[in-house]
């Protein structure tokens, strides 16, 4: 995979190239990065890259000048990368989004700056503009950083384990299931036992249940029933006939109870 960055602070890039998985992949060759200095591209002494907003208003607008040249330049070094802007405008980030980013020739990705990028750039030069939440941060540097390291995951043979990408949060659509180390016995608490018996068909069992709890309970939003699959399914349904049982003994008791009364 061949990152770009189009920054006007590319030493920010770094630390980040240079600790971690990322790191380490850059370093066996899995992935190349590269910063472009978007002043590099800009006229005069001052390489000035901003400039008032037509029509008035508060901050600066990165002029297109020498954004465009930036791209361009960058595009002949990477002809097949995607070129993403990251602008709190753009499509939200997710794990679908990471995937098809994950399978493109390169990814360009242009950091925005002050109140935004000239409109021109985004609809000539902009493959996709891009969002990692709806907030608001100072620039696309640190959004560039959460791109890479979420699509270099994917990258094969950058994670230790082959199977690590597919077991994580939003892999398969949900949260990752519970997760436990030694020692056992923690401050009292221990370790459910299933975990440590060695039946692999119980414990991927286990692991199942404790995702779909865990995203049932926190992002319910992520569950869509038609792309649940078979033993998902299964898992909702049995949940759901115990729960219908002990509801319907609740109303019972307390039936009783009243009626004593």
């Amino acid at each position: 995979m061949d990152f770009a960055v189009l920054t006007i602070f590319p030493e920010m890039f770094t630390a980040f190239w240079g600790h971690g998985v990322i790191g380490r992949a850059i370093g066996e060759g899995k992935i190349t990065a590269r910063a472009v200095n978007i002043r590099d591209f800009a006229p005069g002494r001052h390489r000035s890259t901003d400039d008032r907003p037509f029509g008035g208003g508060a901050g600066m607008v990165m002029t297109p000048g020498p954004l465009a040249a930036a791209i361009r330049s960058t595009k002949t070094l990477l002809p097949e990368a995607v070129t993403v802007l990251l602008s709190p405008q753009g499509r939200r980030l997710d794990q679908g989004l990471v995937q098809d980013l994950a399978g493109a020739g390169g990814v360009i990705l242009v950091c925005g700056r002050y109140e935004g990028v000239d409109e021109r750039i985004c609809r000539e030069l902009v493959d996709l503009e891009l969002s990692i939440g709806d907030y608001v941060i100072s620039g696309g540097e640190i959004a560039a950083m959460v791109v890479m390291d979420a699509i270099g995951r994917l990258v094969p043979g950058v994670l230790g384990h082959a199977a690590s990408s597919q077991e994580e949060s939003f892999s398969r659509g949900l949260l990752e299931y519970e997760q436990y180390s030694r020692p056992q016995c923690f401050e009292g608490e221990t370790v459910p036992e299933v975990l440590v018996s060695g039946h692999h068909q119980a414990i991927a069992q286990w692991r199942l249940e404790s995702a779909l709890m865990r995203t049932l309970v926190r992002r319910p939003d992520l569950i869509a029933a038609p792309e649940l699959e078979a033993g998902q399914l299964a898992v909702l349904r049995r949940w759901h006939c115990r729960l219908s049982d002990i509801i319907e003994r609740s109303q019972k008791d307390r039936a009783a109870d009243a009626a004593q009364h």
